[in-house]
This record gives structure tokens, C-alpha cells and sequence, in this order.
């Protein structure tokens, strides 16, 4: 059996969750390689929104979108640390 994978999204309360399987090519591994995809995506889209946006934001504009970056920035990282789990296991 594969170690548990980290999954990129929360489960209730913010906890992390985790997949167990035999099978790291099943439903839900897809299910997550794609979410994973799509949460990058977005991040790079948000980043490069953020740059052309930047000289000229309101303040209050300025704090959503610095809340919008965070989640993203959290996103990534829960990918990052999904893929690098993968990767030692590999090694």
C-alpha cells in the first residue's frame, strides 16, 4: 500500500485530508490531480492580476485582493508539500 496522499483541499474545520488507496491512478487521485491543476492555475492567474492591478488599488480593494493572494499562496503550498511527500516516496 502507497502512503497516505495529501489532498488539496481542507476538510472540516480546516483539517488536512488525506487519501488512502491502493490505487494512486483511482477517482479521487484524479479527482485531485486536477483540483491541484486548477488551484494553480487560478494562483498564477490572481498573480498576474495583482501585478497589473497593484500601482493603482484602492486600499480596500488592495485588502481583498491580499486575502484572494493568501488563499492562494496556502493553496500552492498544500500542493507543494503533496508533490514533494510523492516525490520522496519515489526516491
Amino acid at each position: 500500500m502507497t502512503p497516505p496522499r495529501l489532498l488539496p483541499w481542507a476538510g472540516s474545520g480546516g483539517k488536512a485530508c488525506y487519501l488512502i488507496t491502493d490505487d494512486p491512478g483511482g477517482p479521487v487521485s484524479r479527482l485531485a490531480d486536477a483540483m491541484e491543476s486548477v488551484q494553480l492555475g487560478m494562483g498564477g492567474q490572481l498573480v498576474a492580476h495583482a501585478r497589473q492591478v497593484l500601482p493603482d488599488t484602492a486600499p480596500g480593494e488592495l485588502r481583498f485582493l491580499a486575502e484572494c493572494l493568501v488563499r492562494a499562496l496556502d493553496d500552492a503550498l498544500r500542493v507543494a508539500e503533496s508533490r514533494g511527500r510523492r516525490l520522496e516516496e519515489q526516491t
